[in-house]
């Protein structure tokens, strides 16, 4: 193992207050939360059991590793939630003034669709 490598294994977590692995060592059975979400898990409300460190671009870098064996199945949304989800995202959609749904987000800054905040850009009148 390289001395670079080395300054990050602490298996014991003496020096880091967690078990620590270098880049791509960490044991079987432990992995960050990107993976689990992708296997369809979450930790559970369980707290990081170790944790990976590598050098980067501004210091070093961690990621909590957590362990499969404690990871659940991710929580899905209910369709009451789903529902609501939609009707928000549809009043995002629904400008104030002219009371069209558009196929856009309309933007807070304007507080109303782009035909309603600049109307002469889209009846042709000249300014």
């Amino acid at each position: 193992m390289s001395r670079y490598m080395a300054r990050f294994d602490d298996p014991t977590g003496d020096t880091y207050g967690l078990p620590t692995y270098p880049w791509r060592s960490a044991p079987p059975g432990l992995v960050t939360r990107r993976q689990l979400r992708a296997a369809g898990l979450a930790p559970g409300g369980h707290d990081p059991v170790a944790q990976v460190m590598w050098k980067g671009v501004g210091g070093h870098r961690v990621a909590h590793l957590y362990s499969l064996a404690l990871a659940v199945p991710k929580r899905e949304a209910t369709p009451a939630v789903q529902a609501a989800v939609e009707k928000a995202l549809a009043a995002r959609r629904t400008c104030p003034t002219c009371g069209i749904t558009r196929a856009y987000y309309i933007r807070t800054s304007l507080g109303e669709c782009n035909q309603c905040a600049e109307p002469s850009l889209y009846t042709g009148a000249a300014v």
